[in-house]
């Protein structure tokens, strides 16, 4: 009951976010901006070579840390620094302390550091008497405001120069003028004697730099290199993982941090800093120089076989920059410390899992985060584990743990899919199509779309009667429906099954085995449900009997293809069929316009203007982009739309947790759609349909929306 009432406040906190209309803009903004601004400064660069470079160094890096702190150690005393190792983030608040005691330090200017904010260093030495004040201007101002980061780049993102404005007057007790540069001119007269005044100086450390011992620091402001140079003490508080080999290491991820960060093609400014300096010119007033390395957990984290990537994390803070989730409610309502996908998964391993259990439910599994992560760390798969983590420990929801039972059994799964045509009689509107009103009975918030309801005949009981017959046929294909396919939209099936036997050379198969492809359970935490999902659609289907294994489903697919191997990566015996399996699967668009060729359909082309909605597990997932376009030019008159490439917000069953969420970034999806002066909108998921579709609807609007295959079959002459 407890965990009820807490959940209900945390999606309370959501809707107030999303009422905050001046964050949501000035988040819209930016992640508009921002994808135009990477393009541009990755522009000529093999990203991808550079992420793989990346991430396998920081992988030898974190396998030899032990190594590498021992030699940093050594090459950084012998420069005149001292260096210390605290296992826990309050050892590491009381080493730091005890640097000021013994050094008389009253005042502490610090610089930006997330490491420090997960130690809940201001609040510490606060506690023993110390006066800390922020010198990065974002940092400055939410700490005068008592509030976190909202960005682990941008801190202070969320707030108007109004606001600023505001909190500036009462800090200078003088009316300030809301104008940005004159708001930064107060900020730096107010911060100037704060320097000056400084007994200890604390940075953070982009990289400690093993070969010589050095604290690399990147900024965008000069408040770290006066933060680190005035001040007669400066303690670096360092994460272990930040530990790299040599300075071109460093250098290469400086290729790929400001650009990733916020499209910049080199941040202002890079300090390197290798041993205590003289202080303000004056030889009798010695520097003193500490470098506090933070273990919280990153040792043991560094030999997770799983986990272990997390470590690899550059903080450019893409992973939010691109989130539709952060997008909408801000960081305050999407991370604990650390902001974004990276800190829904950072939350549990640093601050526990009572912190993290709600976070990590609230990710619509777009795929944004790992297609724009500098390392390549995979996140959406890694939110999963620690939600199923969670519930292994915590014990599993009845909901989610019921549905996993229902799954694992197929016969009765199907049964109960069959059966709901009949319960769904009495809230059926009237022409059968819709469900009325039942979704809101059993959950709130739900009015936003009309849901399908189901039709009289699933796919598989219609697959006799309209399986291709093809003589001496050069391919030999395996349909996967899945779940929605089969027993909601057939009617997709069945236009895909035209458009294919117009080829003339394909034999068709649907295995009747087959059943939901496992990811519902997946997204519910239900991680050996799917695991026993995944095994029985492997054997219904047997990859050695096909050329092809295709499904209308792009989410269906890029689990089938990227899902499966991970999940059943301890069924030894079973590996090499599994294996093989993903690599014969492939999404309905890319088969048509790759494998069949656009030659063999001989479309009757239509002047209707048609929108494209790229779903994220085919634009992401499966790397598909031009294939579904370039087919629906042949068929309609193609109409690009504004961020076609943004998710819709249905995510299966999380737009049933969070129907706020996904109301919102449906009601902009179809905004954007409707300002295209389109009639209709294909896309490759049969979610994504019943998402769009629904809320097209519920809306009265009259763009039609259609599965890809659908659109094709009705050009085919």
């Amino acid at each position: 009951m407890q965990t009820a009432v807490k959940i209900e406040e945390y999606l309370q906190e959501i809707e107030e976010s999303l009422a905050n209309e001046f964050q949501r803009k000035a988040l819209d903004t930016f992640a508009v901006a921002y994808r135009t601004g990477r393009e541009n400064a990755f522009a000529g660069i093999d990203v991808k070579g550079l992420v793989d470079e990346i991430a396998r160094a920081k992988d030898e890096a974190l396998a030899r840390m032990d190594e590498l702190y021992a030699r940093f150690k050594e090459k950084a005393q012998a420069m005149g620094g001292q260096v210390h190792l605290a296992e826990t983030a309050s050892e590491a608040n009381e080493i730091i302390g005890r640097i000021a005691e013994e050094n008389h330090c009253g005042k502490v200017i610090k610089s930006k550091s997330m490491t420090a904010e997960e130690t809940h260093l201001n609040r510490y030495l606060e506690g023993k008497g110390l006066q800390v004040v922020e010198s990065d201007l974002g940092e400055w101002i939410i700490q005068m405001r008592g509030e976190g980061p909202s960005h682990m780049v941008m801190p202070a993102i969320h707030l108007s120069r109004y606001q600023v404005a505001e909190l500036f007057s009462g800090v200078t007790r003088k009316e300030q003028d809301p104008d940005i540069q004159k708001l930064v001119k107060v900020a730096r007269r107010e911060l100037r004697k704060e320097y000056v005044e400084a007994d200890m100086g604390i940075s953070g450390g982009n990289f400690a730099v093993v070969e010589t011992g050095t604290i690399g620091l990147v900024t965008n402001e000069g408040n770290a290199r006066l933060a680190t140079t005035l001040p007669r003490v400066h303690v670096a508080l360092v994460g272990l993982e930040k530990l790299t080999p040599t300075l071109r290491d460093a250098l290469r991820i400086l290729r790929a941090l400001p650009r990733n960060a916020t499209g910049q093609q080199i941040t202002s400014y890079v300090t390197w800093i290798t041993g205590p300096n003289e202080c303000r010119s004056a030889p009798e007033n010695k520097k003193i120089m500490h470098v506090v390395f933070l273990d919280n957990g990153r040792r043991a984290l560094a030999g997770d076989r799983d986990f272990s990537q997390v470590l690899r994390c550059i903080r450019c803070g893409a992973c939010a920059n691109v989130c539709p989730v952060y997008r909408l409610v801000g960081g305050h309502k999407y991370g604990h410390v650390y902001i974004g996908a990276i800190g829904l998964v950072m939350t549990y391993f640093f601050h526990g899992r009572d912190k993290a259990k709600f976070l990590v439910q609230n990710c619509v599994n777009c795929g944004a985060c790992r297609e724009v992560c500098a390392a390549g760390i995979d996140l959406p798969r890694l939110i999963k584990e620690i939600h199923a983590r969670i519930q292994d420990e915590e014990g599993h929801p009845v909901p989610s743990r019921l549905l996993g039972m229902v799954l694992q059994n197929r016969a009765m799964f199907h049964a109960l899919l069959k059966n709901m045509r009949w319960a769904q009689k009495p809230f059926a509107e009237s022409g059968g199509e819709y469900i009325r009103h039942l979704p809101t009975i059993f959950l709130k918030g739900q009015d936003f779309r009309k849901l399908p309801a189901i039709p009289e005949k699933a796919f598989r009981d219609e697959w006799k009667a309209i399986q291709p017959r093809v003589a001496g046929p050069k391919l030999r294909l395996a349909l996967f429906s899945g779940c929605v396919l089969d027993f909601v939209y057939p009617e997709q099936m069945k236009a895909a099954v035209q458009v294919i036997a117009r080829a003339g050379t394909v034999a068709v198969d649907y295995p009747m085995k087959q059943s939901c492809c496992g990811l519902p359970v997946v997204m519910m935490g239900e991680k050996q449900a799917a695991v026993e999902v995944a095994k029985q659609n492997v054997l219904a289907m047997d990859p050695g009997d096909y050329d092809t294994i295709m499904t209308l489903c792009a989410t269906c697919a890029s689990h089938l293809k990227h899902g499966y191997p991970k999940l059943l990566e301890h069924e030894t015996a079973l590996m090499p069929k599994v294996r093989q399996f993903a690599d014969k699967v492939i999404d309905f668009s890319s088969f048509v316009h790759d494998v069949l060729g656009v030659s063999a359909l001989k479309l009757d082309r239509s002047t209707r203007k048609v929108g494209y909605h790229a779903p994220c597990h085919l634009c992401r997932g499966l790397g598909v982009r031009e294939a579904p376009r370039n087919l629906l030019n042949l068929a309609h008159e193609y109409v690009p739309t504004a961020e076609e490439e943004v998710c819709c917000g249905f995510g299966g069953s999380y737009s049933m947790k969070f129907p706020a969420i996904s109301k919102t970034l449906l009601a902009k999806k179809m905004a954007d759609l409707e300002a295209g002066g389109i009639s209709a909108v294909a896309t490759d998921c049969p979610g994504c349909v019943m998402q769009i579709r629904g809320g097209m609807k519920a809306a009265g609007k009259d763009i039609e929306v259609r599965h890809m295959a659908e659109l094709l079959a009705e050009r085919l002459g």
